[in-house]
């Protein structure tokens, strides 16, 4: 028997034998369900009470004192969603019914904090942000708003969707914009920690300044990106190949406008006509195992690609995965504009539980 089993209670049971059931559980709460499990009502310690108060008899049917229209949410949602649906009604059990209202879990919000993912995020910050211009000239780049929030802002719920809470950010120009909005992060139930670039280190260099590095595989992702990225799927397909180091990958067509003539010495063989051309491109969001500090040269600039290049000579495992979501990297200003545009299309759909 689960132990949420241990607190379902048939609508024809007494007060007493209810009580007798939370008291023996100590979680201060039960579910009433008629001979199907559907879901009838709820039924707290404090309920029990102000019954007990109001004269109620101990031998009272319990549909007399529970709360006949509880808050429930459907299956098949992730556990991020319900942790942040709990959080925002303030509750502190949640139970999980079927398309059919009956009952298949309960979610107790001291629990919740186990599915919290323990992969720590590092997020690169430190760029100047040139071509951005006149932009970037007193804030740093992430902290442009799109939408109504900063880029960075939206990096972070985008990991906290998937229950990863733990940021390193690796910051250098205008840092001080990004530290004081920020701080430790606890505004935005996340924990935030930083490494302070002195001079530029690139994003693979920066990371050999992380003084308590992880015994985990661990993201890094640079600072200019929206994307609705699976992180979950990410992380699963990294540690399932085995692999040292995981590179995002983008597919990008590009159209030559001319026509390609293909010749054999001076026969002509072939002419394509404006072809298009599709190649795979860096989507600037990685996976590293911790064995991967071994190959980062120390307090000095070394990019991601060249580390990845050092791993491919030395016939390290190393993986692509392919974006297929929404991606975007925010360089220049008419992508900037762009993702100003698209933001409430794509991240400001509705989450609904119900």
């Amino acid at each position: 028997m689960k132990p949420w089993q241990k607190i379902i209670v048939t609508k024809n049971q007494t007060l007493l034998e209810t009580m007798k059931i939370i008291d023996d559980s100590s979680l201060q709460f039960a579910v009433v369900v008629d001979e199907e499990q559907h879901l009838l009502g709820t039924v707290t310690d404090g309920d029990i009470r102000r019954g007990i108060l109001r004269g109620e008899g101990l031998e009272v049917p319990i549909t007399s004192i529970m709360n006949p229209n509880p808050i429930s949410a459907k299956s098949k949602q992730k556990s991020y969603k319900y942790k942040q649906y709990m959080k925002t009604k303030l509750l502190k059990q949640l139970p999980i019914v079927d398309d059919s209202n009956r009952i298949i879990n309960i979610l107790f919000m001291d629990k919740m904090d186990s599915l919290t993912n323990k992969n720590t995020i590092v997020l690169m910050l430190g760029g100047l942000g040139t071509r951005l211009r006149p932009l970037t000239n007193d804030i740093p780049k992430p902290m442009l708003k799109v939408g109504n929030k900063p880029i960075l802002e939206t990096i972070i719920e985008g990991f906290k969707q998937y229950g990863y809470s733990h940021f390193i950010f690796s910051v250098n120009y205008k840092k001080e914009v990004i530290q004081d909005y920020f701080q430790n992060g606890e505004a935005f139930d996340v924990t935030i920690d930083y490494i302070e670039e002195d001079k530029r280190m690139g994003t693979a260099g920066a990371l050999s300044l992380w003084k308590n590095r992880p015994t985990e595989p661990f993201f890094v992702m640079n600072g200019d990106l929206l994307t609705q990225i699976n992180f979950d799927q990410l992380m699963n397909f990294h540690i399932e190949n085995q692999s040292l180091a995981t590179m995002c990958v983008r597919e990008y067509e590009y159209q030559i406008p001319y026509g390609v003539i293909e010749t054999n010495g001076t026969e002509l063989i072939t002419i394509k006509e404006k072809p298009v051309h599709r190649s795979f491109i860096n989507a600037g969001i990685y996976v590293l195992s911790p064995e991967i500090f071994d190959y980062i040269p120390k307090d000095e600039y070394y990019d991601m690609p060249t580390l990845f290049d050092r791993l491919l000579v030395q016939g390290k495992k190393t993986t692509a995965f392919p974006i297929h979501e929404y991606w975007l990297d925010i360089g220049q200003v008419d992508e900037f504009e762009r993702a100003d545009n698209e933001y409430t299309k794509i991240f400001m759909k509705e989450e609904v539980l119900k």
